[in-house]
């Protein structure tokens, strides 16, 4: 999905970001002109995006490391497409950031002025089973910890990190995943500046409801979609400009993300779908179930129109709205047009931390846990993180 299209679907709007763009353009691309960076997770969405941004204002070095190998083939193409080419060093790696392959690497290189880390578990479903959610909870948290200790010790004058809308009063255990992700880089901020962005969903993301859209068409399949889920969505090219924008001009413990009264609206997923069907030409045409979706297809899509199932949202983890604060942060909305900034506060709780800690790792290393135990693990940090279990998940769902 191109970001034309997106953009079309998100209200026809320019570039969200562009005024601060525009505004920060030459210190942009003084501090990135000469710079070496490394950006883990470079083959998504968001990586690519980010990737784009730095390439195309001429870095010493990008390295992007990601553990899909398609992706990277596919950044590569569409870098070199958009492009071209520049006198510094573009490469891409296939590899885990937490493997001996990587460390090799790393002792290869000369230290890096900026490492971004945008990989991440990002699906509430993420939290089905005792086993993804552990996983979760490596990647979000843990692997997060080590690539920032490693960045501080060996490489990097500043850590990035993507966080999520989510981690804001957060209702599913991704989210909380990532709040507590960004407490364990509050901890270690002593030790290496570190940056932030909570920002909305990226229209056509990889792997996101919008994004499968294309595939239900080009497999002429049912669309499905809730009805009463609300949702703020950026472009990719939004994700990359505010992400570069926090890593290169926020300082320690800042936290970007958009703001709202800047004029981004939510939208519900129903309403982009029945918007995605039009422009390409079908009329959606809503059916009363699963069932009669599936079973009209066919007919419906013969005489352009679109079988949907919309539906009213009944899984673990759904949040009506997304918020970017809480009431007990309190951001500065004067500094930038469109990005508000919060400043983390140093009142981390450290013993907390430490016995989460040590409580998944004697999970993992007993061999077995349970949800609940992995709940409570999450309330030692988050006391009042209130999950509710509704014992139903999408993989259930169209």
């Amino acid at each position: 999905m191109s970001d034309d299209l997106s953009i079309r679907l998100i209200k026809g709007r320019e570039s969200f970001f562009r005024a601060d763009i525009e505004h920060f353009k030459r210190p942009l691309k003084e501090l990135v002109s000469g710079a070496r960076f490394l950006v883990i997770g470079g083959g998504g969405s968001i990586g690519r995006a980010v990737v784009g941004e730095i390439f195309r204002r001429q870095p010493a070095a990008v390295h992007a490391v990601d553990l899909s190998e398609n992706n990277l083939v596919e950044l590569v193409r569409d870098i070199r497409s958009s492009h071209g080419y520049i006198e510094g060093e573009f490469s891409t790696l296939p590899l885990d950031a937490m493997s001996p392959e990587f460390d090799a690497f790393l002792a290869s290189q000369p230290a890096y002025d900026y490492v971004l880390n945008l990989s991440a578990l990002k699906h509430v479903r993420s939290e089905k089973d005792p086993y993804t959610l552990m996983r979760l909870v490596q990647v979000n948290i843990f692997n997060t910890k080590a690539l920032a200790i490693r960045a501080a010790r060996d490489h990097g004058r500043k850590f990035f990190c993507v966080s999520t809308d989510k981690a804001a009063n957060p209702v599913n255990m991704m989210g909380a995943s990532k709040r507590i992700m960004e407490l364990v880089l509050v901890r270690a901020s002593s030790e290496i500046s570190v940056s932030l962005a909570r920002f909305a969903n990226v229209a056509f993301s990889d792997g996101s409801l919008l994004h499968g859209f294309r595939f239900r068409m080009q497999k002429r399949q049912p669309i499905a979609a809730p009805r009463d889920v609300q949702r703020y969505f950026v472009t990719e090219q939004e994700s990359g400009e505010l992400c570069l924008l926090s890593c290169l001009l926020a300082s320690n413990r800042e936290l970007f993300f958009p703001r709202l009264d800047a004029g981004l609206g939510a939208l519900s997923f129903d309403v982009i779908a029945r918007e995605f069907l039009r422009i390409h030409g079908y009329e959606p045409t809503e059916c009363a179930s699963e069932e009669e979706a599936r079973g009209k297809a066919s007919e419906l899509i013969a005489q352009k129109r679109w079988p949907c199932w919309f539906f009213d949202s009944n899984t673990t983890g759904e949040k009506e709205i997304e918020e970017f604060y809480t009431e007990d942060e309190h951001p500065d909305l004067s500094r930038f047009e469109s990005i508000g900034v919060l400043t983390l506060s140093l009142d981390c709780p450290a013993e907390a931390l430490d016995r989460f800690e040590a409580t998944i790792q004697s999970m993992r290393k007993r061999g077995s846990w349970t949800k609940r135990e992995m709940l409570d693990a999450f309330h030692y940090v988050l006391p009042g993180f209130v999950h509710e279990e509704r014992d139903k998940y999408l993989d259930g769902k169209m």
